[in-house]
C-alpha cells in the first residue's frame, strides 16, 4: 500500500511541475492565436521529457548519485561546467519568472498590485526551501496543482465542436492571420517549454532525497510515463481553452488573468477560484523546484553538501545560494520587469540550452561503469539520439526566429 501511495503521489507531483507558469502562458498565449495547429509540440516535448527524464531517475536510482553530479565526474570539469552555466542561467531565469507567477496569482485573488505581493511571494518561498521536508512540498503543491484540472474541465463546458479541434490539432498548418517564422518561433518557445532543463535535474535530485534505489524503478518509470504525459493534457486544454474563447474575437492573451479568463467565462467565479488555486500552487511548486534546481547544480559541480535530507547547517553553502537566488529574483522583479516577458524569453532560451543539458545525460545512462546491466537500451538510444537532433535543431533556430519575428510580435 505504501508503494502504491507512493506512485500515485508521484503521478501527482508530476502534474503539477509540468505545468508551471512557462507552460500556462506559452499555451495560453499560443490557443489564442494559433488555436490547437501547435498541439503537435506539447506532444513531441512531452515524450521528450519521458525520455529524458526517465534516464535521469534511472542514474539517480541505480548509481545513487545525481546526474550532474556525473556529468562533471564522466565528461569532465569543462564540459561539466558548460552544462553548470548553461542550465544555470535558464532555470535561474525560469526561477524569476516562477516568484513573478506567484505574485501575480495572488494579485489576481486580492486585487494588490502584484509587485506588493514580490518580496512576500520570494521570502514565503525561501522559507519553504529551507524548512519543509521535501516529499511534504512536493506533495502539497502536486496535489493542489490538480486544480488545473478546471481547464479541461471549462473546455467541455464551453461546447466545443471536437471535430473541429481535433482537425486543427491533427492537421497542423499556419493560420492565414500568422506568417510561417513566427508559427515556428511559437513552436520552438512550446518545445523548450515542455523541456526545460530544470525538470530533468530536479526529478534526478529529488530521487537521491527520496532514496530511491534499484527496486524503485517501476515508481519512477510510472511517475514519468503517467505524470508528464497527465501534465500535457493540462497544457492542451490551456490551449484549447483560450481558443475557444479568444481566437474567434482575434484577441492575444498577454496576461494570466487572461489565461484564467475561459473558466470564468464556462464555470462562474467558483470555477475561477480553483483556477487561481492551481495557478498558485503551479507557480509555487515551479519557483521551489526551480530554486533547488539552483543549489542542486551548482553544490553539485563544486562538490558540496546539498540537499533537504540533512540539516541545513550540515549543507549551508547550497542554503547560502538558495538565499542568493531568492534575493537575486525580488531584486530583478522590483525592477517592474514584466514577469510575463521574463517567462516568454526563459523558454526560449531554454531551447538554446537544450543539447548542453541532455546529451551528457545520454552519455551517462549509457555508462556500464555508474549503470551496469541498467544501462540505456535499444529503444532509449534511439529515442535519445532522435531528441538531441530536435533540441540541436531548437538551439539553432531559436536566437535567429526570435530576432526575425522581434519575439513573435
Amino acid at each position: 500500500m505504501k508503494r502504491l501511495f507512493a506512485v500515485a503521489l508521484g503521478i501527482l507531483t508530476a502534474i503539477g511541475g509540468f505545468v508551471d507558469i512557462g507552460d500556462m502562458v506559452t499555451n495560453a498565449l499560443v490557443g489564442s492565436r494559433f488555436g490547437l495547429s501547435l498541439a503537435w509540440v506539447v506532444v513531441t516535448g512531452v515524450i521528450g521529457i519521458c525520455v529524458f527524464a526517465e534516464m535521469s531517475g534511472r542514474v539517480a536510482a541505480i548509481s545513487g548519485r545525481p546526474t550532474f553530479d556525473l556529468v562533471r565526474e564522466r565528461l569532465g570539469p569543462r564540459m561539466g561546467f558548460a552544462n553548470l552555466v548553461a542550465s544555470m542561467a535558464v532555470t535561474l531565469l525560469t526561477f524569476i519568472a516562477e516568484i513573478g507567477g506567484v505574485a501575480l496569482a495572488l494579485e489576481l485573488a486580492s486585487s494588490v498590485n502584484y509587485l506588493l505581493w514580490i518580496p512576500l511571494a520570494g521570502f514565503a518561498v525561501w522559507l519553504v526551501l529551507w524548512r519543509v521536508k521535501f516529499s511534504l512540498m512536493e506533495n502539497v503543491f502536486g496535489l493542489l496543482g490538480l486544480s488545473l484540472i478546471v481547464f479541461a474541465v471549462a473546455v467541455w463546458q464551453l461546447g466545443p465542436d471536437w471535430s473541429t479541434l481535433w482537425n486543427d490539432a491533427s492537421r497542423p498548418s499556419v493560420p492565414a492571420s500568422e506568417d510561417t517564422p513566427t508559427y515556428f518561433y511559437y513552436a520552438v518557445a512550446l518545445f523548450g517549454a515542455a523541456m526545460t532543463p530544470y525538470e530533468v535535474f530536479f526529478f534526478s535530485s529529488g530521487g537521491v532525497e527520496e532514496r530511491w534505489g534499484p527496486r524503485d524503478l517501476t515508481i519512477m518509470r510510472t511517475n514519468v510515463l503517467v505524470g508528464f504525459p497527465l501534465g500535457g493534457v493540462l497544457s492542451v486544454a490551456i490551449a484549447a481553452s483560450t481558443a475557444l474563447v479568444f481566437l474567434p474575437v482575434g484577441v492575444q492573451v498577454d496576461t494570466l488573468g487572461q489565461v484564467g479568463l475561459p473558466v470564468a467565462v464556462s464555470l462562474g467565479k467558483v470555477g475561477l477560484a480553483v483556477a487561481l488555486i492551481g495557478f498558485f500552487a503551479a507557480t509555487f511548486g515551479a519557483a521551489c523546484e526551480t530554486g533547488l534546481s539552483v543549489g542542486y547544480s551548482i553544490s553539485q559541480y563544486f562538490g558540496w553538501q546539498w540537499g533537504k535530507y540533512v540539516r541545513p547547517r550540515e549543507a549551508a553553502r547550497f542554503h547560502v545560494v538558495l538565499l542568493l537566488a531568492t534575493i537575486t529574483g525580488i531584486a530583478v522583479l522590483l525592477t517592474t520587469v514584466d514577469p510575463i516577458k521574463v517567462t516568454e524569453y526563459s523558454v526560449v532560451f531554454s531551447a538554446v540550452a537544450l543539447p548542453l543539458t541532455y546529451f551528457p545525460i545520454l552519455v551517462v545512462a549509457n555508462d556500464p561503469d555508474y549503470m551496469g546491466t541498467k544501462v540505456n537500451g535499444r529503444v532509449a538510444n534511439t529515442l535519445g539520439s532522435v531528441y538531441l537532433v530536435l533540441v540541436l535543431a531548437a538551439a539553432l533556430a531559436a536566437i535567429p526566429l526570435m530576432i526575425l519575428t522581434k519575439a513573435g510580435q
